[in-house]
């Protein structure tokens, strides 16, 4: 449940409602915004039955969260979360750009890339050391050395590091190297891991799973946030359907709909959402004009000898085209690119 605070309750208030909370043992999560704060009550709302909470100063009403996601959704928390990494914002009126080859093959392509995406205006870095891949036979990345030139980028670029973990052993080693844990859609219903992603407390992409609804979604990000990591950027990158001329079926329905029932940010992979690189770019502006809060974009030195999705990979020249379109439709949406 969540506890709505009078408009006029003091600071006071507030800390002795959390104080109860937490003297009876449970989780607690205050939510200041524009005009009240709301309290979020994680854990068996049984024990309140016998207290004096609705009645204490300050306290205008207690309401139930209906939703099987509690700490995810917008009566948790009404006003859109905001996810500040390193100065970089994700979410309110931000736009941020997410781009870099799907996976880390050799130093002078990661840092030809770093340093091309850098003259772009791009914010993060994105980049496969860890391939989780359908074909056992398929390239399945560098592992930590992979990290360690992604590293090596950001130290030489200043582009924050976003890079996908597949295991617990994969998460210890990616903590120490990168900015942004990303959980692929393979992954997205990994409970053990996803509960580890919350124990960091790491910033976490959380991609939609192939086949998964909205609400199976917002409760992988619930596993997420109910050990304490606030801080999860959703990620529509199309699911399967019975078209077969994509690679996916890129849902942007589901920008709206979370950021109707969700407070947390979300941004679109093109790239995922559709498997060719001549639709990444429509489908991109069709993205932001829906309303995600950025974009995620696979790009490389030369797609045509790629070692992983070079069919979905723009270019540089393409990928300066889109950038260019960007810049022109963020005005329009009242939205600004993240610097």
């Amino acid at each position: 449940m969540v506890i709505v605070m009078k408009s006029n309750a003091t600071q006071e208030q507030i800390n002795n409602v959390e104080k109860l909370l937490k003297d009876l043992g449970l989780g607690v999560h205050v939510s200041v915004g524009s005009e009240k704060t709301i309290i979020g009550v994680i854990g068996d709302k049984r024990i309140l039955d016998d207290t004096p909470l609705e009645v204490m100063p300050g306290v205008e009403r207690l309401v139930p969260i209906m939703e099987p996601f509690k700490l995810v959704g917008k009566t948790f928390k009404p006003e859109s979360s905001v996810i500040d990494i390193k100065g970089v914002e994700v979410g309110g009126s931000s736009l941020v750009v997410i781009a870099g080859p799907c996976a880390v093959e050799s130093e002078d392509q990661i840092m030809e890339a770093a340093t091309f995406l850098k003259s772009q205006g791009v914010q993060f870095l994105r980049g496969g050391a860890y391939k989780p891949r359908t074909s056992p036979y398929s390239f399945q990345g560098l592992g930590e050395e992979g990290l360690k030139l992604l590293a090596q980028a950001r130290q030489e670029t200043g582009l924050l590091i976003v890079s996908e973990v597949v295991s617990n052993e994969s998460l210890e080693k990616a903590m120490k190297y990168v900015d942004v844990l990303q959980i692929g859609a393979r992954n997205m219903q990994n409970f053990d891991l996803l509960q580890r992603v919350g124990r960091s407390k790491m910033p976490v992409i959380l991609k939609r799973g192939l086949s998964s609804n909205i609400e199976e979604w917002l409760n992988a990000a619930e596993y997420i946030m109910s050990e304490g990591n606030y801080n999860v950027i959703l990620c529509e990158r199309g699911i399967r359907t019975f078209e077969t001329y994509t690679r996916n079926t890129l849902d942007l329905s589901s920008v709206p709909i979370i950021k109707e029932i969700s407070h947390l940010p979300i941004i679109v992979d093109p790239s995922h959402g559709t498997g060719k690189w001549n639709l990444v770019t429509p489908m991109a502006r069709a993205g932001i004009a829906a309303g995600a809060d950025g974009i995620m974009i696979e790009v490389h030195p030369n797609p045509q000898v790629a070692l992983s999705d070079g069919n979905q990979s723009l270019n540089f020249d393409s990928f300066s085209k889109l950038m260019d379109e960007i810049r022109k439709i963020a005005p329009i949406l009242k939205r600004e690119l993240s610097q």
